[in-house]
Formats: structure tokens, sequence, C-alpha cells
């Protein structure tokens, strides 16, 4: 088996999460977050489109995690992040985490909104 030592960017991979708070990178964030190339920060949720859109520029896919269950997201949020060349793939928070980490590990350019489960 061939072994590689991951490198991360400026992006941070999932640690761990539970009920209500995130850890990337080891630090513990409480609430709704999202995380990529531009650093870990809250989110406002569905209606904080400003801040997925300013990741159009660093990043190709964004994951959103919808909490425990999966949910649609509101349709005037995906067309305002298709309408700016992002690639959206959503689903549930535990799947989101683990997809974003092993496309993190692949030197991918994605970043991750997350709903707590």
């Amino acid at each position: 088996m061939r072994l590689n030592e991951i490198t991360y960017t400026n992006a941070q991979p999932v640690d761990g999460y539970g009920p209500g708070f995130f850890r990337i990178g080891g630090q513990v964030y409480d609430g709704t977050i999202v995380t990529g190339p531009t650093g870990t920060s809250a989110w406002g949720g569905y209606s904080d489109v400003d801040a997925l859109l300013v990741l159009s520029k660093h990043i190709d896919v964004l994951f959103i995690g919808t909490g425990k269950d999966l949910i649609h997201i509101p349709a005037d949020l995906r067309d305002a992040l298709e309408g700016a060349g992002l690639g959206v793939e959503i689903m549930n928070s535990p799947a989101a985490c683990r997809t974003y980490n092993v496309l993190l590990s692949e030197g991918r350019r994605v970043a991750l909104a997350l709903i707590p489960v």
C-alpha cells in the first residue's frame, strides 16, 4: 500500500461534528459555517448568499450540508450560485463533510457550507 502525506493549503479538513458544532482544522465552531480556501467563518444560512458568492473566484464546487437530513435548498439560492459559475452539490451534513475531506485531500478547489446535525 502506498501512503501519501496530505498537505492542505488555507482550507482545513473537517475533523468532526456533533449536535450544533463542527471541528475544522482542530478548532470548534458552533452553528452554521462556511469553510474553504478563504478560511472558516459563521454563515447566516440559506439567506446569506453573499458569503457563498465570494467563493466563486476560489472554488469550482460548493458542497452544502443540510443538517441531519437531505433537504432541498431554496431555488433562488441554487440559481444565484450556479449563475456565478459554481457547481453546487446538496447532501446531508455528514456526507458533505466526508466528500469535502476526500476532494480537499486530492487538491480540488472545493468549499463547504454546513448546517449542524
